[in-house]
């Protein structure tokens, strides 16, 4: 009997197993799969720090959630409808999450005593019926059905069980209508190097399709229309891929080298590696020995005329402390580039946290204040980028550039642009003297932004290094008149930075009962809880801040307008500190959640009604 098809509006789906299931693998096709069918989406991957937990155990559970719609999609979703779990312990870990009356989707081969055991059940949770009565339960034996589409393959057991996931991968495609020729190629560019392997997958992919299709479960399947994205030419990207493509189209953009100078840290490692393939397009990278020659060699970059940056996360970014104070003593162009994690310390390297907004303000000896820019989704990745960038270049100026796990990590359509549609960036070198037949490094224009002399120009000879400097000649100075001068001056240069700093937009009425205030990574939820509260006729509104250093100049007004400022916040509350600190007079009720995740909408927009 043909099972009816359902068309929805969104769907939001979580892969869960042992670290050895391949579930970033599954997550990652079944996005792709998504974007092809003209989805908008968002995922959000989730792994152990551990590289292989031991398997069955709690702590190696390894998940990947994908929200896709029709309608513009904010987040990966609060809740997942369907959960595919691939063992007990990715069960245990998950069930509290799936929405009630969701769809549970499990491996029940896998439900054997031993792993029971390892996730701490008492007894087979597959046969408790209060499980069957709060979800649609589909039980699979898939580790016997992968077994069975193998058989006389040749593989070995534990090549047949890696399989397991292209049968799960196969259900989801039937049950949620999705293009099976478009998988079958991708396996076979996949595993082109290893046939057994390309035949191997596709038939177990085409075995839990066939699962689906004539299993007689009771399920309907589903379909989800194509989103109403602007027109144009996608392809998605995690905002690690998107921050290394950005530095890429500045080098094409400008004919420059870009150099990057890192030091491999979760989660900011891809960006290394991604950046690495387009040494054809004038991108050198280098992997130091550590996180302070990397950025060492990023400012010797700088020194030389490259367009330089570094990639880190927390520990990194405290190790690169007095190398950034080096960078804005010297007034050289770098770009540090942090994808927050949770911390202190080593914290928790896998899962996400806007940890750093304090240290990337304040965290340096002395007066040291550098522009401060955060990306707010995957996508956004690229274009805060290249304004880092940009800025860095126009000021001469290290800048940081705040990304965290969940962007980093997490993926969504990207709307290439057009030529016209990058930003233009003309890059300076000093030639000719400056002064009375000599070079002055520190003879600023009207805007306090000293010259850029490539080492080796004849006659334009001078010293940098981290001692004070002359605020003309550049040569080392300990008069106390002269090192506030340069300390004021740099401070200025960077307070004059406000001119390419826009204003702060408002989502919603410039005046009411509760102003939302998000930034970085959060923008999603935050945006997503405003709609809603919108939709109820509330008086709330939301602005994202982009720019943290320095402060959209209309901020302050926009805050006044409202009876109460609401900050949620990944992390203890440190843009409420610092907003307190730069507006008095306004005390913001604060949200902050520290569990490694992204704040929920429903959470947040719960929260916001309690205020009200």
């Amino acid at each position: 009997m043909t099972k009816p098809v359902q068309q929805v509006e969104t769907v939001t789906i979580r892969f869960v197993g042992d670290s050895g299931d391949g579930m970033q693998l599954t997550g990652t096709e079944f996005t792709k799969a998504n974007a092809l069918a003209g989805a908008d989406l968002a995922t959000f991957p989730d792994y152990p720090a551990e590289i292989r937990a031991p398997a069955g155990s709690l702590a190696g559970v390894s998940g990947y959630q994908v929200n896709f719609g029709s309608k513009e999609i904010h987040t990966p979703g609060d809740a997942p409808d369907v959960l595919v779990a691939m063992n007990p312990a990715a069960l245990k870990t998950n069930l509290a999450d799936l929405r009630p009356g969701g769809m549970l989707i499990v491996n029940s081969g896998a439900f054997t005593a031993g792993n029971l055991e390892k996730a701490a059940y008492k007894t087979n949770p597959l046969e408790d019926a209060a499980l069957k009565s709060a979800y649609k339960v589909v039980a699979v034996d898939m580790s016997q059905l992968t077994d069975a589409a193998l058989e006389g393959s040749g593989l070995s057991s534990k090549e047949t069980a890696r399989c397991r996931n292209y049968f799960a991968l196969g259900m989801m495609y039937w049950l949620y209508s999705r293009d099976v020729e478009q998988q079958l190629a991708a396996i076979a560019v996949k595993f082109g190097k290893k046939p057994q392997f390309v035949e191997a997958n596709q038939k177990v992919f085409k075995a839990g399709y066939a699962f689906g299709e004539t299993a007689e479960l009771g399920l309907g399947r589903y379909f989800v229309p194509k989103s109403t994205l602007p027109a144009g030419t996608y392809r998605t990207v995690t905002g690690n891929y998107a921050v290394a493509l950005g530095f890429a189209t500045m080098a094409k953009l400008t004919g420059k080298q870009v150099f990057l100078g890192s030091y491999p840290i979760t989660p900011a490692t891809e960006i290394l590696q991604e950046m690495a393939v387009f040494k054809e397009h004038g991108v050198v990278t280098f992997q130091a020995e550590d996180e302070i020659a990397g950025i060492g060699s990023a400012i010797g970059a700088a020194f030389g005329g490259a367009l330089a940056c570094t990639s880190t996360s927390g520990p990194g970014l405290a190790l690169k402390a007095e190398m950034m104070g080096l960078a804005v003593i010297a007034e050289l162009p770098l770009v540090i580039v942090n994808v927050q994690r949770g911390g202190p310390s080593t914290g928790m390297p896998t899962k996400t946290e806007q940890s750093d907004l304090l240290v990337a303000l304040f965290g340096r000896h002395g007066e040291a204040p550098m522009p401060v820019i955060a990306a707010q989704s995957p996508a956004d990745c690229f274009w805060a980028a290249m304004e880092a960038m940009r800025i860095a270049v126009k000021w001469m100026t290290p800048v940081i550039l705040l990304t965290d796990g969940y962007l980093g990590n997490g993926a969504e359509p990207f709307k290439i642009p057009t030529l016209a549609e990058l930003p233009k960036l003309d890059v300076k070198y000093q030639t000719t003297p400056n002064y009375n037949g000599s070079y002055m490094p520190y003879l600023r224009d009207a805007k306090l932004i000293r010259p850029w002399a490539i080492p080796g120009t004849p006659g334009l000879e001078h010293r940098i290094g981290g001692l004070e400097k002359d605020s003309m000649s550049g040569m080392v100075s300990y008069d106390g008149m002269n090192h506030e001068k340069m300390v004021l001056t740099r401070a200025q240069k960077i307070a004059n930075v406000v001119e390419d700093v826009p204003d702060a937009e408002i989502f919603g009425k410039a005046t009411g009962d509760v102003l939302l205030v998000s930034w970085g990574g959060t923008f999603g939820s935050v945006r997503a809880a405003a709609e809603q509260l919108q939709q109820q006729g509330k008086a709330v509104s939301h602005v994202h801040l982009r720019w943290l250093n320095p402060l959209p100049k209309n901020l302050g007004a926009l805050l006044k307008g409202f009876k109460k400022v609401f900050v949620p916040e990944v992390n203890n509350g440190q843009l409420a500190f610092y907003l307190r600190a730069m507006f008095p007079g306004v005390n913001p009720v604060q949200y902050n959640r520290i569990n490694g995740k992204p704040i929920k909408i429903a959470e947040l927009a719960g929260k916001v009604l309690e205020v009200l």
